[in-house]
């Protein structure tokens, strides 16, 4: 794709090795994993440096990530890209699921059902996107994560089924 705009913008980021978290898998519960991260113990994933996620916190079947939108976020209409929300969703939602997990389970997605309630802009100010459990079995668990705005508006909402599989600890 040809950039026809003047001046360019850019974008630098930098990210820590993903395979340092992948190790502690199945050696420490999901909850443990995410406070590691968000108190500086463990790396955040590469992910949330790539679409630049804020503050997140943690607790058992709850998790909350925030993004402000930028220019770097949108698509063709000048709004933030849906993948980028729908990214935020699954984030919040599959990692309320990992919190409920205990050392040696692991989860993957299986689906996300996301609905867009209104588009988001630089203007929206600081994204919320809070995910919780809604139940956990023996092999699956479901979850829900809303995006609000600066102004506690919702602009989207998601459902999310992970599969739970057992994780042996890599050596």
């Amino acid at each position: 794709m040809t950039q026809t705009q003047e001046p360019a913008r850019s974008r630098t980021f930098t990210w820590a090795d993903p395979a340092a978290n992948a190790a502690q898998v199945g050696r420490r519960s999901g909850i443990d994993m995410l406070r590691a991260m968000i108190a500086g113990e463990l790396a955040a994933p590469p992910v949330m440096h790539l679409i630049d996620m804020a503050r997140m916190e943690a607790d058992e079947g709850r998790v909350v990530v925030e993004l402000t939108p930028q220019e770097f976020h949108y698509n063709p209409l000048g709004s933030v890209h849906g993948g980028v929300l729908s990214t935020l969703l699954d984030t919040a939602a599959a990692c309320a699921v990992h919190t409920t997990l205990p050392a040696g389970v692991g989860y993957t997605s299986l689906d996300l059902n996301v609905k867009f309630l209104r588009p988001v802009t630089v203007d929206s100010g600081t994204l919320r996107c809070e995910g919780t459990v809604l139940q956990r079995g023996r092999r699956t668990a479901l979850a829900e994560a809303r995006i609000t705005d600066a102004r506690s508006r919702l602009i989207a909402h998601a459902t999310s089924t992970c599969l739970l599989l057992p994780q042996e600890p890599q050596p």
